[in-house]
C-alpha cells in the first residue's frame, strides 16, 4: 500500500517543523518531513482524534 502524505497547515514551508500525516481507514501514519526515509507514528483514528481535540483546547 502506498501512503498519501500532506503536510500540517501548522508546518512552515522554510522551518524546521514539519509534520506529514496520511490516513487509511485504520490508521494514521505522521513522520517527519525532512526525513521520510526514517521511521514513523502509526496511531488509531480515535487516538489522532484525541490528540487533535487537545491541541486545540
Amino acid at each position: 500500500m502506498t501512503l498519501e502524505w500532506f503536510k500540517s497547515s501548522y508546518s512552515t514551508a522554510d522551518g524546521p517543523s514539519c509534520v506529514e500525516v496520511a490516513a487509511t481507514t485504520h490508521t494514521i501514519h505522521i513522520r517527519d518531513s525532512k526525513t521520510p526515509e526514517a521511521p514513523h507514528l502509526t496511531v488509531t483514528p480515535t487516538a489522532w482524534a484525541d490528540f487533535l481535540r487537545r491541541t486545540v483546547e
